[in-house]
């Protein structure tokens, strides 16, 4: 979809629902309805939710109707929010006291419920300044044990809209807890739309997604996080307001140098809407605030469609850190993207460096694959 059309269908309720393919909402839809019929099988008494149960909906028929007004009423751990169909555009936190979340789309179709908002780094706050990369982020998750099913996170934040504005990065979700995981979920935006990080730069969190969608221009996919994408699509999108390429890049991990590991894709596939060649897989971000910064990305058995340049798929954000010096490698890619042109243009792991580049070896003793969905 293009990135105008979906701004516009995120902005309205009216048209989100249309656009969403959801059903118009009865007359009277203000006022709660008998039951909980939105919420299919998780409105069950039977359905396996563990812990306290809260049910959110737009339109009136659950406990809450925004997200905010759930998470105030779910203090403390192991809270359950179920989701009716619809848009919920406002900011949310999840802050580190919710501890072990759990966020279901009832629908089980992650088109069906989005949270959106659209602030970037460089939109005014009303009581002055900026809101700067972290304070742009739609959704922040800072709790550890969060678990997030068939839900689109966004940012409708366009340039085009905004032209005075230079600070682009409009992130769609902040995530800092450790044992943070997400399945079937999508994660829609244009730079740092999915900031995958810790709360600290001593905290390795781990995270996982898994069968999820990310799209994006500017290192749509970036922070410090020990995080593990795995059957996940990536999908570059095309931009009319630059000339020549590179257009962006997918992935800008800042991995702590304390830190072993990083980002690992596998199993995965980057597809574009741009021409040919007009990405690059990735760059490495050492940030002003830990210059001792090695950012990590292994990417192996994954499927680089031709959007990525192939000759030279990796760029410096800086001259001082030079992607060389980075921990980037891969292994076993297929696609146009992948093609070996210029060999020590494309770090590669040896077999037996393959071996310890796994889901496992990277979560520890963490095992969320285990718990179903």
């Amino acid at each position: 979809m293009h990135p105008v059309s979906r701004r516009r269908f995120l902005a309205t309720s009216a048209g989100a629902a249309a656009a969403l393919g959801l059903a118009a909402p009865p007359a009277g839809a203000a006022t709660p309805a008998a039951g909980r019929r939105p919420f299919g099988r998780f409105g069950s008494p039977t359905a396996r939710l563990t812990g306290q149960t809260l049910y959110v909906d737009p339109l009136g028929r659950g406990d809450h109707t925004s997200v905010r007004d759930a998470l105030a009423a779910a203090s403390g751990s192991g809270w359950t929010l179920v989701f009716a169909p619809g848009v919920y555009r406002e900011t949310v936190l999840l802050d580190v006291t919710r501890t072990e979340a759990t966020w279901i789309g009832a629908s089980e179709n992650a088109k069906d419920v989005v949270i959106v908002y659209d602030n970037a780094a460089g939109t005014p706050k009303p009581g002055g300044g900026t809101y700067g990369t972290t304070g742009s982020a739609t959704t922040t998750v800072q709790a550890d044990g969060f678990t997030a099913r068939w839900i689109t996170f966004a940012n409708d934040w366009l340039r085009a809209d905004h032209p005075d504005i230079v600070g682009t990065q409009a992130v769609a979700i902040k995530v800092q807890g450790d044992r943070s995981a997400f399945r079937h979920c999508r994660f829609l935006g244009h730079q740092d739309t999915l900031y995958a990080d810790s709360r600290a730069l001593t905290a390795f969190a781990r995270q996982y997604f898994a069968d999820c969608y990310v799209e994006g221009d500017v290192d749509f996919v970036f922070g410090r996080a020990t995080a593990v994408y795995e059957r996940c699509h990536l999908r570059t999108l095309n931009r009319t307001d630059l000339a020549a390429a590179p257009y962006g890049f997918v992935f800008a991990p800042s991995t702590a140098g304390a830190n072993p590991l990083g980002y690992l894709v596998t199993r995965s596939r980057v597809s574009s809407e741009a021409p040919d060649a007009c990405y690059k897989l990735a760059r490495p971000w050492v940030p002003s605030s830990d210059t001792t910064a090695r950012p990590s990305l292994t990417v192996r058995e994954t499927r680089l469609g031709p959007g990525i340049d192939a000759v030279a798929p990796y760029a410096n954000m800086s001259d001082a850190f030079p992607w060389q010096s980075q921990r980037f490698a891969e292994y076993r890619n297929t696609g146009p993207g992948a093609v070996v042109t210029v060999p020590e243009n494309r770090p590669r792991l040896t077999r037996e460096q393959a071996e310890s580049a796994t889901r496992e070896t990277y979560l520890g003793d963490w095992r969320p694959w285990k718990d179903g969905c």
